[in-house]
């Protein structure tokens, strides 16, 4: 098994938490903030894809609008390897707070996966909920 590291981010978004739930859990809404392939099974035990053929997992809890729990790859991981990605929101004043935690990350991509959550999912879902609230 590889070294591994985790990230943590706490992110805000001017949309309520069954936005940010439905953005990550809707397989039409995903791609769509997303720009990029996904599949998602909303249901625990259900698998899901991202970013076409790059990201893959399984649910391993869902609490509508409030929690999500993944295991989650990528394409380019060791053989079996996945790692757990929680996301918690939190409605606040003005939309919602999401915890986010990933642990069990190859040590070799922790780096570029923390940047890709940024780039690729927060910035992503700001902007789109950004143009929704016009």
């Amino acid at each position: 098994m590889p070294a591994t590291r985790e990230i943590r981010h706490v992110v805000h978004f001017k949309a309520k938490p069954r936005d940010i739930y439905a953005a990550l859990m809707n397989s039409k809404k995903h791609a769509a903030f997303t720009g990029a392939p996904a599949k998602v099974d909303p249901k625990v035990g259900g698998r899901f894809s991202a970013w076409g053929p790059h990201l893959r997992g399984i649910n391993v809890e869902l609490q509508k609008n409030k929690r999500i729990v993944q295991a989650w790859r990528a394409q380019n991981w060791p053989q079996g390897h996945y790692s757990i990605a929680s996301f918690e929101l939190r409605p606040v004043k003005g939309g919602t707070k999401l915890v986010f935690a990933q642990t069990g990350i190859p040590a070799k991509n922790a780096r570029s996966i923390n940047g890709g959550w940024k780039t690729h999912y927060w910035d992503l879902l700001k902007t789109a909920h950004a143009k929704q609230a016009r």
